[in-house]
């Protein structure tokens, strides 16, 4: 038996079929249960770990529909609207689904019917049985109240008055009903009988677009993987070219045969669709994967999705059919490295608005880098260039403090400067440029004003410092900062 803690006592929570022959049930106390039978074994329920078998087992029956959600502690919603005849009908499909899970040692009880309502009644109070559309009140009118999944305090009310059956619900006037026990008792009874719609969430998004593949013989090898993913690829294409998109997430599922399931996910910097890239960049993440696959027994199913997309757009080639496009080649050994060593290993530099130099550029991902565009130009009139003020080529990531000793004159550049313990005598110097503090940012009123130099010393070195404050007798003396060095 299984046991858990309700209202600080421990009473059964779940039981075998030899406790519920020796007239235990779930509920009783622990006590009560010890005192009937002194050698029973108990054992104290692990709610995490029911619920990562319940996952897991969720994640298994992806095989038969995309649409799986998790029933309270220990069900599932299978949503198999235009499924069965991939399985052979609906007899079929459930008869495979319940063989399945006895062989994995499971006792599993299973109903379909046209509304969940009526299959989970089906399922826990048959176990295996098929309701045909218009037998749902047949099914559930010799049903206790509990097969409606109503709170316990509702049901305990319904009994106390003589309904004690769903049928008896059903005949009993709706008006007082709804007064007296509430509208969500009319609400699941219409949900059953189909009078009301009700939805079944998947636990995870459904692919806009997947194929699969099942196996007679199940695969075990790396290569065998590769190879089905590229036909795998060759049939997404066409779907994807049909719909003008490209691929930016794809997933890769690997369904075991003893009910394991292996979730590997790619993201591209570009919408894709080539089979081949397609392949470069599984091969590449199956590689790094390849010590935490356990393929066991083989995988009898093998499943390509595409979990997000993004428009294709096709660049015009010249004479001899070839397409200058030189980021595509970047982009795919990113997406190869990303692949191999996780999103982090890429980043890139991208503009930002901002007047302070340390905060003009930003490192990000760089599947999250905006691509580029060459902008649209009129030739009649060609745009005015702006050359921007020159910036070193090292940009320090924080200014580093530097000591001036003189200046020529109070608001000039200075003549020689202490940086890194080394004296630097200054022969040229050009500026100032004035960048102000970012005031509108919240912490930076009356952040000091910067003025920075282009300095070159005697021996021909350049570099790009400031000084930050103004000279002023109610102000503190400026200080100097090094930011970055030329070429």
């Amino acid at each position: 038996m299984i046991s858990h803690r309700d209202n600080n006592a421990q009473r059964i929570a779940a039981l075998d079929e030899r406790a519920e022959a020796l007239k235990l049930k779930r509920g009783m106390g622990i006590a009560d249960a010890r005192a009937m039978h002194p050698a029973i074994d108990v054992v104290e329920a692990d709610a995490e770990a029911d619920r990562r078998l319940l996952e897991g087992l969720a994640d298994w029956c992806d095989r038969y529909t995309p649409l799986v959600a998790i029933d309270g502690d220990d069900g599932l919603f299978l949503d198999v609207t235009g499924c069965t005849h991939l399985f052979g009908g609906e007899r079929a499909m459930q008869d495979e689904i319940l063989t399945r899970f006895f062989e994995q040692g499971f006792d599993v009880r299973a109903g379909l019917a046209c509304t969940p309502g009526a299959a989970w009644a089906a399922a826990r109070f048959h176990g295996d049985r098929i309701v045909a559309g218009g037998e749902e009140e047949a099914l559930l009118s010799p049903l206790p109240l509990s097969a409606l999944r109503i709170a316990p305090e509702t049901r305990t009310s319904l009994e106390s008055v003589g309904l004690r059956t769903v049928g008896a619900v059903m005949a009993a006037p709706r008006a007082p009903l709804a007064r007296r026990f509430g509208a969500a008792l009319l609400v699941r009874l219409d949900q059953a009988l189909g009078r009301l719609d009700e939805a079944v969430s998947p636990r995870l998004p459904v692919a806009p677009l997947s194929v699969e593949r099942h196996l007679a013989e199940p695969v075990v090898l790396t290569d065998d993987i590769e190879r089905l993913v590229s036909r795998l690829a060759v049939a997404l294409k066409s779907d994807l070219e049909r719909r003008s998109e490209g691929a930016r997430t794809l997933a890769l599922l690997l369904f075991r045969v003893d009910g394991a399931v292996s979730r590997i996910a790619v993201g591209t910097s570009r919408p894709m669709r080539e089979p081949q890239l397609i392949r470069k960049l599984f091969h590449e993440r199956l590689a790094a994967l390849e010590q935490n696959i356990d393929a066991g027994f083989g995988f009898d199913l093998v499943r390509l999705s595409v979990l997000s997309v993004a428009a294709f757009d096709m660049l015009q080639g010249d004479l001899a059919g070839e397409v200058a496009d030189d980021d595509a080649d970047i982009a795919l050994f990113a997406d190869r490295i990303r692949a191999r060593l996780s999103d982090a290993a890429v980043l890139k530099p991208v503009v930002v608005e901002s007047h302070l130099p340390e905060r003009a550029v930003a490192v990000v991902p760089f599947a999250e880098a905006p691509q580029r565009r060459m902008p649209a130009t009129d030739r009649a009139t060609p745009p005015m260039t702006i050359y921007p003020p020159e910036r070193p080529v090292r940009l320090f990531r924080s200014p580093e403090p530097i000591e001036v000793p003189a200046t020529e004159i109070p608001e000039g550049p200075p003549m020689n400067f202490r940086w890194r313990r080394a004296l630097y005598r200054v022969a040229r110097a050009e500026g100032p440029e004035r960048i102000a503090a970012e005031w509108w940012r919240p912490g930076e009123e009356g952040a000091p004003t910067r003025d920075y130099y282009r300095i070159e010393d005697s021996e021909g070195r350049r570099y790009w410092l400031y000084r930050q404050g103004l000279y002023s007798a109610s102000q503190a003396a400026p200080r100097w900062f090094m930011h970055g060095v030329f070429a």
